[in-house]
């Protein structure tokens, strides 16, 4: 078999439903957490139908960057899901969502612990009418502790991990991300502890059960050797900028033309590449450099030399220079550079896609790539309500007047 043979008998097997095509997923999240859960699930043909609040819709949907009226964070976050409008607070709300439930596999929701028992949704509703059920619940601080019933979002959450005590520069503030960085690492928990819950479910009996994650400690449990280091020896992590104190020389350094370039060289063989790349063999036989960690004790020494080297030249001039030495270092992007990059268009990792509003709309493509059976996405983020009458004539099998009167009722 020839090479275009083989990639044509591949191409022929790949099934665009996504590995998750039936699993059926019912997202009550608002905002970011519970939602991005939802959208991964989606990404990879998961049947997620996102219920939201019949007048007030997600929050998410007056977040800019606004264009026409319309957010854009939504059309990435809401992209791939079914919608419909239920208010769960109304006892009619929470018996349609029970019923619901009966075909669903996983439930997501992100609300204040408590707030499903109270609306008669909570883990023991649903498991009474689907024992199978998988329940996700994100909340700020989790489901038990004495936090649990304050008000918890992302920005506290990631100061309570410790990340933000020692990330940032040592006489500045501690900083925190400029991103969700909390609820995304949520969300993505959730999501691959809902696959795991299903597996289990599907191979050991049938029972669902509930997951409890918390905003915080999936970051947390991202810091693996400050928990041990801190046990073991009271070591306490210290903001040094771009700098480790495991890893010298790492930092991201200015170049003539004010672009920057990070670089790594902590194993032998990097750091031999990076010192004959600016000129300074020397640097390799010098005792104060001569492993890790002689350069982590002398790295206000060592960060000078560099730092100097890449001020001297272009950005340009660095990156080819570092490319013929194969030295591990590459540019620091902004969106504008991401958007102009050969491999970021190669690897598709920004796809154009089809909106009901605006046309097309490119933005971040489905990760990780498989090679059966891949995600897609089918469509952006649609309007409120878009899949009431999908659901609830077709899944429900209502009658016209029977989903009229629960509109009129404010239910749907």
């Amino acid at each position: 078999m020839d090479g275009l043979d083989e990639m044509k008998q591949q191409s022929e097997s790949i099934v665009t439903d996504g590995p998750l095509k039936g699993l059926v997923v019912l997202d009550l999240g608002t905002m970011i957490a519970g939602p991005f859960c939802g959208t991964l699930l989606a990404d990879f043909g998961a049947d997620v139908i996102k219920v939201e609040h019949p007048e007030h819709g997600d929050p998410i949907r007056a977040w800019t960057p606004m264009a026409e009226g319309q957010s854009l964070w939504w059309k990435v976050i809401g992209r791939n899901k079914r919608l419909i409008t239920l208010d769960l607070s109304k006892s009619r709300g929470a018996e349609l969502l029970l019923e619901l439930a009966r075909r669903a596999d996983v439930v997501i929701e992100n609300f204040r612990p408590g707030t499903i028992e109270k609306w008669g949704i909570g883990f023991t509703d649903l498991q009474r009418v689907n024992p199978g059920i998988v329940l996700v619940r994100i909340s700020g601080y989790g489901q038990t502790g004495p936090y649990s019933g304050r008000p918890g979002y992302g920005t506290c959450a990631e100061a309570m991990s410790g990340i933000p005590a020692f990330t940032g520069f040592a006489d500045r503030p501690p900083q925190l991300s400029a991103f969700p960085l909390a609820d995304c690492i949520a969300g993505t928990f959730g999501t691959f502890s809902a696959m795991m819950a299903i597996y289990s479910r599907d191979h050991a009996g049938g029972v669902g059960q509930e997951i409890d994650i918390s905003l915080f400690e999936p970051l947390f449990r991202l810091i693996d050797a400050q928990v041990v280091g801190y046990d073991k020896l009271g070591l306490i992590k210290k903001r040094l900028g771009n700098r480790l104190e495991e890893d010298s020389p790492r930092n991201a350094y200015e170049t003539s033309d004010g672009k920057y370039v990070t670089l790594s060289a902590s194993s032998p063989r990097t750091w031999e590449r990076l010192a004959r790349a600016i000129g300074r063999p020397d640097l390799v036989r010098n005792p104060k450099f001569i492993n890790n960690a002689a350069r982590c004790a002398n790295s206000d020494e060592l960060e000078q030399i560099i730092a100097q080297w890449h001020r001297e030249r272009t950005l340009a001039d660095v990156l080819a220079i570092f490319e013929e030495s194969d030295v591990v270092a590459g540019p620091i992007y902004d969106i504008a550079a991401i958007f102009e990059d050969a491999h970021y268009r190669v690897r598709e990792a920004i796809i154009d896609v089809p909106d009901q509003d605006f046309g097309r709309l490119r933005m971040q493509n489905v990760v990780p790539k498989f090679s059966r059976t891949p995600g897609r996405i089918r469509h952006t983020g649609l309007a409120k309500g878009e899949n009431n009458e999908e659901v609830y004539l077709g899944m429900f099998g209502m009658t016209a007047d029977e989903y009229s009167s629960l509109r009129q009722a404010g239910v749907v």
